[in-house]
C-alpha cells in the first residue's frame, strides 16, 4: 500500500514519463531543497519566537509522530507492536533527537549556511568510521580528501569560533551523532519498514526530549526552557516542522529505493544552497568570502569521496557475461 505522500510523487513523476532513476533524483533534489525549511523554522522559533532549542526539538519529534502514526495505522495497525528490532529503533530515535538538538541549538546562534557547511563533515566521519570499524577499504586519495575537507571546515569554524565560541562546534557534535545514527541504520537494515522505523524513532525521540527538557529546565538552562506555542502561527510552524521531518525522510527512503546511493549522495549539498537562500531572506545572514572558500572545499572534497566510492564500487562489480 502506497503512502499518500509517496502516491502524490509517484503520480507526478509517472505523468512526465520519468524512469525510476529520474524519479529518485527528482524526489531527492526536492527533499534536499525543502529540508532546510525545517531548520529555518527552528531558528525562527528560537530567535523570534523565544522558544528554547530543546523545546523546538521536542515538538519536531512529537509532530513527526502525529504525522506518521496515522499512516502506520492505516497501512498495518499491528506493525508498531510487531517490530523486529524495537530497541534498536528506539536508540535510533535517541541519537537522532540528540543530533537535532545540537543542530537546532547551533542555528539559534549561528547563520544557517555556516551550520550546514560545518555539519557536512559528516560524510568524512562516516568514511573514517567505515574504514576503522567496518573494514571498508579507503585509499590514500580518499584519506587526503577527508583531511582537505576537515581543513575546509576549519576555515568556516575559525571565524565562527571567534564570534560564537564553543557553540560553533555544535554542528560537529551533530555530525558525529548523525554518523552513529547512520551506522545504526546499517545495523538494522531492512528488518522493519521505513514507516515503522520513522514512527518508533519519533516516539523514542519525543520521550527522550521530554525527559531532557524537564531535567534541563530544572537546572535552569535557558536552552532547555519549557514553553508552549504563544500563537496560532507558532503552532502552525511547529506542525509544519514535524510534517517536513516525517514526510521528507520517508520520501528520501523512497528515493534510495529508486536510484543508487552513489547517484543520489551529491544531492545532499543542495541543502547548503537552500539554507543560504533562507538565511539571507529571513535573517539577513550571508557567508563571507572566506566562508565561501571553506564551503567550496568541503563540498568539493565530499563530491570527490562520493566519486571515488562510485569508481571503487564499479571496479569491484563482477563483469557481465560477454564483457
Amino acid at each position: 500500500m502506497d503512502l499518500p505522500v509517496e502516491s502524490a510523487i509517484r503520480t507526478m513523476t509517472s505523468q512526465t514519463g520519468f524512469s525510476d532513476v529520474a524519479k529518485g533524483m527528482t524526489i531527492m533534489a526536492t527533499c534536499m531543497f525543502v529540508l532546510p525549511v525545517m531548520d529555518a523554522i527552528a531558528k525562527y522559533m528560537a530567535v523570534v519566537g523565544g522558544m528554547s532549542p530543546a523545546q523546538v526539538t521536542f515538538y519536531r519529534f512529537f509532530f513527526q509522530v502525529v504525522c506518521t502514526l496515522p499512516l502506520l495505522l492505516m497501512v498495518s495497525p499491528s506493525a508498531l507492536f510487531s517490530a523486529k528490532r524495537p530497541w534498536m529503533n528506539c536508540l535510533r530515535g535517541v541519537l537522532h533527537a540528540s543530533a537535532s538538538l545540537m543542530f537546532f541549538a547551533a542555528v539559534k546562534y549561528m547563520p544557517l549556511a555556516d551550520v550546514f557547511a560545518i555539519y557536512f563533515v559528516e560524510p568524512f566521519m562516516l568514511t573514517m568510521m567505515s574504514a576503522l570499524f567496518l573494514g571498508d577499504r579507503v585509499g590514500w586519495k580518499r584519506w587526503t580528501a577527508i583531511v582537505v575537507g576537515f581543513g575546509g571546515a576549519m576555515i568556516v569554524i575559525q571565524p565562527s569560533f571567534e564570534i560564537f565560541g564553543w557553540t560553533s562546534l555544535l554542528p560537529v557534535a551533530c555530525a558525529f551523532l548523525y554518523t552513529l545514527y547512520l551506522f545504526l541504520n546499517r545495523a538494522i537494515g531492512d528488518a522493519d519498514s521505513p514507516l515503522v522505523m520513522q514512527t518508533m524513532s519519533g516516539i523514542a525521540g519525543t520521550v527522550f526530549m521530554g525527559a531532557a527538557l524537564l531535567a534541563g529546565d530544572a537546572l535552569g538552562d535557558k536552552d532547555f526552557a519549557v514553553s508552549l506555542p504563544q500563537s496560532g502561527l507558532a503552532l502552525g510552524l511547529l506542525v509544519l516542522l514535524g510534517s517536513i521531518s516525517g514526510y521528507m525522510h520517508l520520501l528520501i527512503v523512497r528515493a534510495f529505493r529508486l536510484a543508487p546511493l552513489s547517484l543520489l549522495a551529491p544531492f545532499q549539498y543542495f541543502e547548503i544552497i537552500s539554507a543560504t537562500i533562507l538565511g539571507y531572506a529571513l535573517f539577513s545572514d550571508f557567508p563571507t568570502p572566506s566562508k565561501w572558500l571553506g564551503i567550496f572545499i568541503i563540498v568539493a572534497s565530499g563530491l570527490f569521496i562520493i566519486w571515488r566510492e562510485r569508481q571503487q564500487a564499479g571496479a569491484n562489480r563482477p563483469p557481465l557475461d560477454g564483457q
